[in-house]
């Protein structure tokens, strides 16, 4: 048994190995507690709720490699699904309202980058910022009502199947694997790592920092728009209190998957692990009727483990460093 452990180990990093117990486990609790937990109907269900947090988590994974943070995106996804249902309900072209729509999504990057770069606001309290803002501008638009969505074109997206499987999840996958790859194997990806893990040094090395968590900042506008728009679809409707809290969900998922909130550690396979991880979580919570109150409490319980799981790797690798810089000493 210990011999088939090790070549467990060995071929799935423990950090990953960790999650992926972790989601048996999860799986295991709530089907004992309820026998239509582990169905292919849930299971496709698990996929959708998780596509929109998904989408956000793909862009805090940049920037919290980074050294960076954005608390928008809840927000930012209900006022870009608001803004495009409103559009389209004008008679614009749905096309086009989806390209002005992902614009004001890069429009929010370039705003939270320029708090951040620019009048030195920590990335926390400018998205904070943006958080209020945007949500605030999410219920000017409708009114504080919801814009209903009749566009055959427009509802296309949220009703789309392959395979069995909707549309919204395919997106997410495609977006997840192109970004992973993006960071794992080209030069703009070690830059990300770069700045996160020491900023003067990147600096000192010919990177612009600025430069790159502007581009991240874009980046996370777009993709959040492209998600409101996606949820929206699915909900017929632009919703000005649609996802509340988003943002804490995609980060826990996120920290959860191995991304270090000091910078410079992370990728996108324990990314979508921990994406899987939270919304089987969440879901479990809902089909075995836990009250809405103790949801909430659950959820902060888990960001909780997720901070306190970073600070233990966080420890770890500084150990590790420490008793390697050591015996580079010693060796001398």
């Amino acid at each position: 048994m210990n011999n088939v452990w090790k070549k467990v180990k060995g071929l799935i990093p423990g950090d990953k190995l960790i999650l992926i117990v972790a989601l048996v486990i999860v799986v295991a609790i709530f089907t004992s507690l309820n026998g239509n937990y582990l169905s292919w109907t849930n299971f496709v269900n698990i996929l959708v709720a998780a596509s929109l947090i998904g989408l956000v988590a793909i862009g805090h994974t940049y920037l919290i490699i980074a050294g960076q943070n954005d608390l928008s995106p809840g927000s930012v996804a209900a006022f870009t699904g608001v803004l495009c249902a409103t559009l389209v309900a004008m008679g614009v072209p749905f096309i086009l309202a989806m390209v002005i729509t992902l614009a004001s999504g890069a429009v929010v990057g370039i705003f939270n980058a320029w708090m951040v770069n620019r009048i030195k606001i920590e990335a926390f309290i400018a998205t904070l910022v943006s958080q209020f803002v945007f949500r605030g501008f999410a219920y000017i638009l409708c009114d504080g009502r919801p814009v209903s969505i009749t566009d055959k074109s427009y509802l296309w997206i949220g009703a789309t199947r392959f395979l069995s499987i909707p549309l919204s999840v395919w997106i997410m996958l495609v977006l997840i694997l192109v970004f992973g790859i993006i960071l794992a194997r080209t030069r703009f990806g070690r830059s990300v790592y770069a700045i996160g893990g020491n900023k003067d040094a990147a600096r000192l090395a010919g990177l612009n920092p600025q430069r790159i968590v502007t581009i991240l900042f874009i980046m996370m506008g777009v993709i959040t728009a492209l998600g409101g728009i996606v949820f929206s679809s699915r909900m017929h409707s632009g919703q000005p209190a649609a996802n509340v809290n988003l943002e804490f969900d995609a980060i826990t998922a996120v920290v959860l998957g191995g991304v270090s909130f000091t910078g410079g550690v992370g990728d996108m396979v324990g990314t979508i692990l921990g994406v899987i991880l939270i919304q089987a979580f969440n879901t479990g919570l809902i089909m075995v009727n836990v009250p809405s109150f103790w949801q909430y409490v659950a959820r902060g319980a888990l960001l909780l483990f997720a901070l306190t799981s970073d600070y233990i790797r966080k420890t770890k690798r500084e150990k590790a460093l420490l008793e390697s810089s050591k015996k580079a000493l010693s060796s001398k």
